[in-house]
């Protein structure tokens, strides 16, 4: 039993059921690229300043590439991965290959919590800062009781349910379609960040760099901590290694270009904001107010700040739609493996897209978003997030040593050094989550557990192709 438990879905057969065209390759490099971006680049950047800049003052951009320093080290195995083993399973089917089927469900697992979970918590935001541009441009807001959910003064998150809504009709019309919108919201986007840059600069004074790191190392340490969440979101691409035009090309380039991309924003946007406005001004308790107030004291005029609200708008529907759309993906790779229902690997002949798959997850989504207060079980995706990038750093090493001979379009420079410190910042960070939000993932970690030894461990495929007799891991991963 317990080599059954760990036994390899070997790569070669990963890879040759990938290509078997259910999924239509439409995909280009800036298509995916765009999708991480979009996975990443959301509401972080406008409520992160505010709980982050306290902590460190201006040093807050060396902050910011600490956490990317430490989010390429992830990257890199990713794209590594991604380029050896182009399917839509991302780290679910990496350790399938690598460490075994109990190791692939718990982390296909977490990513189910990261995903569903986590985009569920985005979309409650998306009313808010709905009602923000509406306060700004037109003088209304939606009434609580619609745009709020339990316990948070109102009845049901509607505008939650609509943008969720929004991104199912969207993915429904294809996977190139999808990309193409969310290519246009991740340049509007960007195109509203440069626009704060651009007013914020016109207000820089150098003396409000000094003292530039007030905190000294350890502030830069512990808002590298707070803001390595935003750079979430990078592993999006990998999702999409059935859509990709040339997978093995141009997986590892939209990971680690997402990577790049975001960063510079990030420090953009960090230096031209503690320029315009003295670090001691930003307060934790007014952390979706920072970047406003910011703009409000460089430009003394309100409308930049409806601008603003506008680009966190079009930052969560990116987040949303591209989220999504990973998620779908995850668990066509899983049904495809019987460890979830059938339902969802089908494929519609049109459009060659997971229609059942796509409208399950969007009606769960909106539920999530619309009627349940997420509270803690939100923060819990951040450590669901991680440890699937930790297993990813494993699944390289060890893919390294057991099949050694397969064509890697990209490898990870450094090697062992990097992938080492991947696993090693991951769990460092893991432990500096509260207590509540580990004890909330190890019992959803629990209920995983069972619901595998109930169902997906008596539907493998790879369990029945073995005869449900125990099985070897196979040390070289060949048929």
């Amino acid at each position: 039993m317990l080599h059954s438990l760990f036994r390899t879905k070997p790569v070669d057969q990963i890879v040759d059921e990938g290509g078997q065209g259910e999924l239509k390759r439409s995909m280009s490099l800036l298509q995916l690229t765009m999708f991480s971006v979009g996975a990443t680049l959301g509401t972080g950047i406008f409520v992160v300043l505010g709980e982050a800049v306290p902590l460190v003052g201006p040093a807050i951009v060396l902050s910011f590439v600490l956490a990317a320093v430490t989010a390429l080290f992830s990257a890199l195995s990713y794209a590594e991965l991604a380029g050896t083993i182009p399917v839509s399973g991302s780290s679910y089917s990496y350790t399938y290959a690598t460490m075994g089927e109990l190791i692939a469900w718990v982390s296909g697992w977490c990513l189910l919590l990261e995903y569903a979970v986590s985009v569920s918590a985005v979309a409650v935001g998306w009313g808010q800062y709905l009602n923000d541009f509406f306060q700004q441009t037109f003088g209304f807001t939606l009434p609580a009781a619609i745009s709020n959910p339990p316990g948070s003064g109102g009845y049901v998150n509607v505008p939650a349910v609509v943008v969720v809504l929004l991104a199912m009709l969207m993915l429904l019309q294809g996977a190139s379609e999808s990309a193409t919108v969310n290519t246009i919201m991740v340049l509007l986007k960007i195109g509203v960040l440069v626009f704060f840059c651009v007013l914020a600069f016109t207000a820089f004074k150098t003396s409000n760099l000094t003292p530039f790191a007030p905190m000294g190392w350890a502030g830069i340490q512990a808002a590298g901590s707070k803001v390595f969440f935003s750079y979430i979101g990078f592993d999006a691409a990998s999702t999409a290694g059935e859509e990709a035009k040339n997978p093995k090309r141009d997986l590892p380039l939209a990971i680690i270009g997402s990577l790049v991309i975001v960063t510079v924003v990030y420090v953009a946007v960090g230096l031209a904001a503690v320029g315009a406005m003295h670090w001691t001004e930003f307060k934790q308790g007014e952390t979706e107010a920072s970047l406003s107030l910011v703009l409000e004291r460089a430009t003394n005029m309100s409308w930049p700040s409806a601008v603003l609200s506008l680009g966190a708008v079009i930052a969560i529907a990116s987040v949303v739609l591209s989220v999504m759309y990973g998620q779908t993906r995850i668990l066509f790779a899983m049904s495809r493996d019987g460890l979830v229902p059938k339902i969802f690997q089908r494929v519609s002949a049109n459009r060659r897209v997971p229609v059942a798959n796509t409208l399950i997850v969007s009606a769960f989504i909106a539920l999530l978003a619309a009627a349940v207060p997420l509270g803690h079980l939100a923060d819990a995706t951040s450590i669901g997030t991680l440890f699937a990038f930790g297993l990813v750093n494993i699944g390289v090493m060890v893919l390294r040593r057991t099949r050694p001979d397969l064509p890697r379009s990209f490898r990870t420079p450094v090697y062992p050094v990097t992938p080492m410190l991947g696993v090693l910042f991951c769990a460092g960070l893991i432990f500096t989550l509260d207590r509540v939000t580990q004890e909330i993932f190890l019992i959803w970690m629990a209920v995983g557990l069972v619901v595998y030894f109930l169902y997906s461990r008596r539907h493998s495929r790879l369990g029945r192709a073995a005869g449900g007799a125990a099985q070897p891991p196979n040390p070289k991963g060949t048929p």
